[in-house]
């Protein structure tokens, strides 16, 4: 599924994932290929990123929202930047 996190200063990340772990504001949020479509308000946070290649990436955001249609994930944040994961 193709992940973009993206802030107003523009695409933080884009590239595919096997699993993403987000912070939504009812609690951590883990998404899988084929995922229901879903928006959800984002609590400030790690984005914890299951590459294909097997590599995990991390990233430190802000508040935001998250959507998911057809294995497309928007995460729209204020800030955001990489982190150890």
């Amino acid at each position: 599924m193709l992940l973009e996190i993206v802030s107003p200063a523009g695409v933080v990340w884009t590239g595919q994932a096997e699993q993403i772990r987000i912070p939504s504001v009812g609690g951590e949020m883990g998404i899988l290929a084929g995922h229901t479509p879903l928006m959800a308000g984002l609590e400030q946070g790690s984005v914890i990123v299951d590459t294909p290649e097997g590599t995990k990436l991390g990233f430190s955001v802000s508040e935001g929202l998250v959507t998911v249609d057809s294995d497309h994930i928007y995460v729209v944040v204020q800030s955001a930047e990489k982190q150890e994961a």
